[in-house]
């Protein structure tokens, strides 16, 4: 059965990618929206199992990892400041509204302080994707975006912790900031010296694609200890593919990485996110969905865009980078499950949040479409 969903994956994704793209939206648009289609919502030829969550995390480790591979790091450098206003004024506004928006639906303090962290999570994956396809990911604005999900995921983390600790839970906040301090340290170092050696050593070996092995088994132990960590494991790949792009072997592993990637993996986790779609039970819930849904577009939107334009973006590229900011991922669904988990957040609700976060991930595509010119026409624009 799994051999043939995977084919229906396959055929679908590249069939609705190539019609979204015609009609002039990034072919990440039409995934996702073709998973809803072939998932249980609506045709029910696919059905979210273990394996192919399994298979959908490889695609998103693997795409992380190619824009780890795309960065400029020099550009990364220039960017850090910027990154940091979009990172901490995404986080800000939408903590601060969901927190009002929750005490007003009556949630008790504590509850209204979990709302507003789930909507302050940020995912830039499908992100990464329209970037590419627009030819942005290497631009500043695209640089600011990634470094900006680096320091959200972080901070937002950190604040969960905090949070499940006034909850009663077993959470020793030093100890969280420790360890994250701890990955990000050791990912540093194991970036400057390990990385490069590792590389040297594989690539002689008597066997057919060493290097890229080499550059997949620091990608996967890069997202391993990112998430023994407590940061994401996109965060971890991301990394490992900025250690590999300083070195001689940055082609090489990114060609055949991205063979391997958008050959099976990417398209699986984008259509993937659609199957997962689940809409049982949610007609006694439609206005909170779009309060809820226009609330958590708005407030990332807002908040990164001010933090672009006080760090000197014009006003369309700090809404781009406002944009490509919306999407809440997998990191919000992760953060959901834990409040469910812990009670912080109740059945009803939960199912409710799962459709918010697949909502700010359809419309993110589209929105980044409408804000960001593609370098074909910021050439003409400065020709003109």
């Amino acid at each position: 059965m799994l051999i043939f969903e995977l084919a229906v994956i396959l055929l679908a994704s590249k069939l609705a990618g190539d019609i979204s793209v015609r009609l002039g939206q990034p072919s990440v648009l039409g995934k996702l929206l073709i998973g809803i289609v072939l998932g249980p919502a609506l045709l029910g030829v696919i059905t979210s199992t273990d394996v192919l969550g399994e298979l959908s995390q490889i695609g998103v480790i693997l795409l992380m990892f190619i824009a780890g591979l795309e960065t400029d790091i020099d550009e990364f450098k220039r960017t850090g400041k910027a990154s940091a206003y979009v990172g901490i004024a995404g986080i800000i506004v939408p903590l601060s509204l969901g927190y009002v928006a929750g005490s007003m639906m009556g949630l008790p303090a504590l509850q209204s302080v979990f709302l507003g962290l789930l909507l302050s999570a940020t995912s830039v994956s499908i992100s990464v994707q329209a970037l590419k396809e627009m030819g942005n990911l290497k631009s500043k604005e695209g640089t600011t975006i990634l470094g900006a999900a680096v320091i959200d995921d972080v901070l937002v983390i950190i604040a969960l912790a905090f949070v499940m600790s006034l909850a009663g839970g077993d959470v020793n906040l030093g100890m969280v900031v420790l360890k994250k301090i701890a990955f990000f340290a050791i990912a540093i170092v194991l970036g400057w010296k390990v990385v490069p050696w590792a590389l040297r050593m594989f690539a002689p070996l008597r066997v057919t694609e060493s290097v890229i092995s080499a550059g997949l088994i620091i990608c996967f132990l890069y997202a391993f200890l990112a998430e023994y960590a407590g940061v994401a494991a996109i965060i971890g790949a991301y990394i490992a593919g900025v250690a590999i792009s300083l070195t001689d072997y940055k082609h090489e592993v990114f060609e055949k990485v991205e063979t391997i990637a958008y050959a099976v993996f990417v398209p699986v986790f984008f259509t993937s996110i659609g199957v997962s779609a689940n809409f049982a039970g949610i007609t006694n819930h439609i206005g909170l969905i779009v309060a809820l849904s226009i609330l958590a577009i708005l407030t990332k939107l807002i908040g990164s865009a001010i933090g672009a334009k006080v760090a000197g973006f014009s006003w369309k590229s700090s809404l781009g980078i406002g944009s490509a900011m919306v999407s809440r991922g997998e990191v919000a669904l992760i953060i959901a499950a834990i409040g469910l988990e812990s009670k912080l957040l109740q059945q009803d609700m939960f199912t409710v949040i799962v459709i918010v976060v697949l909502i700010t991930t359809i419309v993110t595509p589209p929105m980044m479409k409408l804000f960001f010119a593609s370098p074909k026409e910021n050439k003409k624009s400065m020709a003109g």
